[in-house]
């Protein structure tokens, strides 16, 4: 009897709920028949604000490809046992990508001169926008600057081998051919760079040439936002990784250009177990630059120096420091 009553409570139960199930779905189906009606269309969205802010939105920033904005903690993170007087660099800023977690930290909000570290950018961008023939031209305009990759007029090139120009002895003259074969030309590209830091959420960067030379406008960034530019270029372009944490690479001769061989130039590369690249800067006003990444202990970090004194001497000691903080012994240094 019981269980007789209790089956028939359950069955009206569950017809009065898809009655209501029912009735709710057709109410809503009128309310909104009728706020159409009463309401048209076009109405509506003429009043319509985007939520979104114009660096985020793809109609007027062509560089939005994926919503991809990361939000680093940068807290104080100076310890006893390394006081930031002690690092002549401007603006420093060691980074824990695995445990998000600030390291060591100096003014990493400072807008500063960065140099060729503009060269991350300059490789994000031409990462994102590849020429469809592969074919990249060298123009007499490219031959910039006294960093190269020895490139000569008339040459053509593949875009791996203008990376591995651009990032290993940081090459100008490789940064200019990439802006220069840009389908809407240079000065579209340096809009690029500038766009893709703001699709980034960034807004202490700004840029006014692909190879980071002082004298073709005012060109800065601040040790945050390189730390955010250099780990969206390392997890989204497998390539990119690979060429930064290359020591040395040849490029046989062609029919459309000559032999090359590229040694790169990042401080503690071969010395220090576990870096892999990413990236040297010099000039007078930037002063000494440098940005590292290590893979060691399963931990990854991101270092960033601007304006430093010795940026090699440093860095060596800024890593250090770091792994001490995660309870991991530093390497042995070898050289």
């Amino acid at each position: 009897m019981t269980e007789n009553l209790i089956n028939g409570n359950i069955e009206r139960y569950a017809k009065n709920s898809m009655k209501y199930f029912f009735q709710i779905v057709i109410l809503s189906a009128v309310f909104t028949a009728l706020f159409w009606y009463f309401v048209p269309f076009q109405k509506f969205s003429s009043t319509f604000v985007d939520p979104l802010p114009d660096f985020l939105t793809l109609s007027k920033n062509d560089q939005v490809r994926l919503l991809d904005i990361w939000i680093p903690f940068v807290d104080k993170a100076n310890s006893q046992s390394l006081n930031g007087s002690d690092i002549t660099a401007e603006s420093v800023l060691i980074y824990d990508t695995t445990d998000n977690k600030t390291l060591f930290e100096k003014n990493p909000r400072e807008k500063l001169p960065m140099a060729s570290l503009t060269k991350i950018m300059t490789a994000i961008v031409s990462l994102e926008n590849k020429r469809s023939d592969n074919k990249y031209v060298v123009y007499k305009r490219d031959l910039v600057g006294e960093d190269s990759m020895g490139l000569s007029e008339g040459e053509s090139l593949t875009f791996e081998e203008l990376l591995y120009g651009l990032m290993l002895p940081s090459g100008n003259d490789a940064a200019e051919t990439l802006a220069d074969n840009y389908p809407q030309g240079r000065s579209a590209f340096i809009k690029a760079m500038n766009d893709k830091a703001k699709s980034l959420g960034l807004s202490d960067t700004h840029y006014d040439n692909p190879s980071g030379l002082q004298g073709d406008g005012v060109q800065f960034t601040t040790a945050y936002d390189l730390l955010v530019i250099t780990r969206y270029a390392l997890d989204t372009f497998p390539l990119f990784a690979q060429v930064v944490s290359t020591p040395y690479f040849t490029i046989p001769s062609t029919s459309t250009h000559k032999a090359y061989e590229l040694y790169n130039e990042t401080n503690l590369l071969t010395t220090y177990p576990g870096v892999k690249g990413v990236k040297t800067g010099y000039t007078p006003e930037a002063g000494l630059c440098l940005v590292t990444y290590i893979d060691y202990g399963d931990h990854k970090i991101i270092g960033v120096i601007l304006n430093s004194e010795n940026r090699r001497g440093e860095m060596k000691t800024l890593l250090d420091h770091s792994l001490e903080q995660l309870n991991i012994t530093p390497p042995p240094f070898e050289g």
